[in-house]
């Protein structure tokens, strides 16, 4: 990586996007993402190590492009929003892991819950966009089980299993300006 890419850097919310997908009834995905993020961090692309990043994301901002199911996660079944308005990461450590791919570890802490998260970024690249800003592209994933987080309402199905899987995949896709 480029060591002029080095600084700090703040995401740009209008073209990130910080989503989840999560299986329904056993049988089909729903996903939804979080329609307002803020997140800053600092790459040192000659020691990523030395990089950190954080985010806050506002829990009520979800949207599965369902009113009625936004409205049930909101509430106390799952995200307990008026309690909990906030969800952050904060990394604890970064390591390469190949070309243009990062380790990335860190705290998630959601409905009151903190708990490590290891999140596999790929760098998709660097330009400068029309206005002159210096932007980076990252995607990234990871597997978490809700019920770490004490997120455990569900339901079961006549057939045998259950409405909401407990595994969600978290997906990342991150448009970042370099500030500094």
């Amino acid at each position: 990586m480029d060591s002029s890419l080095s600084g700090k850097y703040d995401l740009d919310p209008n073209h990130s996007s910080i989503g989840f997908v999560a299986r329904h009834a056993m049988v089909t995905k729903v996903r939804g993402t979080f329609n307002e993020v803020t997140g800053s961090g600092h790459l040192d692309a000659e020691d990523p190590s030395k990089s950190n990043v954080s985010l806050v994301i506002k829990a009520a901002s979800i949207d599965t492009r369902n009113e009625q199911r936004d409205a049930h996660l909101r509430g106390n079944d799952f995200f307990d929003m008026e309690t909990y308005p906030e969800i952050t990461f904060a990394s604890t450590s970064i390591s390469p892991a190949g070309d243009d791919h990062f380790t990335v570890i860190g705290d998630l802490t959601m409905k009151g819950a903190t708990n490590p998260v290891t999140i596999d970024f790929e760098f998709t690249g660097a330009a400068t966009d029309p206005f002159g800003n210096q932007r980076i592209g990252l995607e990234g994933t990871a597997v978490i089980n809700r019920k770490d987080w004490g997120i455990t309402w569900n339901a079961a199905l006549e057939a045998g299993g259950m409405l909401v899987s407990d595994k969600v995949t978290l997906e990342l896709e991150v448009s970042a300006i370099k500030t500094a």
